[in-house]
């Protein structure tokens, strides 16, 4: 007879076959097991796809909305809380007149004249978007006006004011003393002059800023030149000639992507196209005799382009990089500064040497009306126009 022997297992050793037993489990593998690639993982959750980063800004500047198109706030009655009930006009500088004419664009009446200082250039919007000011370049004041109710203020004395800008974090104006060979830093509300930045160029007159708000790029009509500025420094920190001999930059802005500058010049009669950033030289794009002025349409696809020599208006397509139409006012003219109304089918343009306005349909490139104004019209503003602020000029919102 066979006898087995069973051996009774104690405490310890149950304890220790535990332990030996869950070793060769766990070498088999399991999921967080890093040596061993055939083990179940779980699966990874897909991420959403990241939207391009808007380029950090100035400091104090409201964030870009769209990094591919900085013109994203300014669609067709887009219009803030600050300005939707102001009543919309069309105000006319009359340089030669010292007067502003207040038209009514759904009649295409004048509502009134204003008198205001000597020699006025341009109507400019606040940043804030509050207050209109009239640049009377050679009386040196800008006369606020109230765009709410339309009633003038009181003068504010400013030298030399042939143009006025906003940065873009709306902390200064920035005033273009054309003669004074200046740009002059001030408080945008009491324009105290904070800094002057002395140029060596003649003629600073119209500006755009990078779509960061970091730089500012500025033509000098008198010398051919351009000036490249740092915003936050109050320093020109670059200067170049124009490549063409008698050159007169006047406009300037930047395209919807943020990436490059188009520089009218009213004696090479086409745009200087500018990489802001390198700031090399610019290649020109021929438009009309006296090319002037430039409009952004409301769905940043076109940019309206006033040649002031020879009474026609150039239509340049983003998307296809090239000029598309022509529109030639009927009895000639001299189309020259203005803006697009708020729902963008009307472009308004001032007559400089015919003392009238236009307004030409955005669609089809038809003359709407031709209104006899005061003598020398100017740097006309469209308000109110959509956008969060404004940056200056005759009106350059984003």
């Amino acid at each position: 007879m066979v006898r087995v022997t069973v051996h009774k297992m104690t405490r310890p050793s149950i304890l220790l076959a535990a332990v030996l037993l869950a070793a060769l489990v766990g070498g088999c593998g399991s999921a967080s097991d890093p040596a061993n690639p055939q083990a179940a993982a779980p699966a990874a959750v897909p991420k959403k796809p990241e939207k391009p980063a808007a380029p950090p800004g100035l400091p104090g500047m409201p964030p870009v909305l769209d990094p591919k198109d900085i013109y994203a706030a300014d669609r067709p009655d887009k219009l803030s809380a600050v300005v939707k009930d102001f009543p919309s006009r069309v105000y006319v500088p009359n340089t030669l007149s010292n007067t502003v004419t207040v038209i009514d664009p759904e009649t295409y009446e004048i509502v009134e004249t204003i008198p205001v200082g000597r020699h006025p250039q341009h109507v400019v919007p606040s940043w804030d978007l509050k207050t209109l000011w009239v640049n009377n370049n050679q009386g040196h004041t800008l006369t606020p006006i109230d765009p709410a109710t339309g009633k003038r203020g009181k003068d504010v004395e400013v030298h030399d004011p042939y143009n006025l800008y906003f940065t873009p974090n709306g902390r200064h104006a920035v005033v273009m003393a054309s003669l004074d060979r200046e740009l002059v830093f001030r408080d945008p509300h009491t324009m105290k002059r904070l800094h002057t930045e002395p140029v060596s160029c003649y003629g600073v007159n119209h500006a755009d800023f990078s779509a960061d708000g970091r730089y500012f790029i500025v033509s000098c009509e008198f010398s051919g030149e351009l000036l490249k500025v740092d915003t936050e420094k109050m320093k020109v920190v670059a200067q170049q000639k124009l490549p063409f001999n008698g050159a007169m930059p006047q406009d300037v802005k930047l395209s919807p992507d943020g990436k490059t500058f188009y520089i009218a010049d009213m004696m090479a009669h086409g745009m200087w196209v500018l990489d802001g950033d390198r700031f090399g030289t610019p290649k020109l794009l021929p438009t009309g005799k006296g090319c002037h002025g430039l409009y952004i349409s409301r769905d940043s696809k076109e940019m309206y382009v006033p040649n002031r020599g020879e009474g026609s208006i150039s239509v340049f397509d983003f998307a296809r990089n090239k000029l598309t139409k022509k529109w030639w006012l009927p009895d000639g003219g001299s189309p020259d500064m203005g803006g697009v109304s708020a729902d963008g089918k009307v472009l308004w343009l001032s007559g400089r040497y015919d003392s009238e306005v236009y307004a030409i349909d955005t669609r089809t490139g038809e003359q709407l009306a031709r209104i006899p104004v005061g003598d020398g019209p100017h740097g006309l503003a469209v308000y109110p126009q959509p956008g969060r602020y404004s940056l200056g000029h005759t009106g350059v919102f984003r």
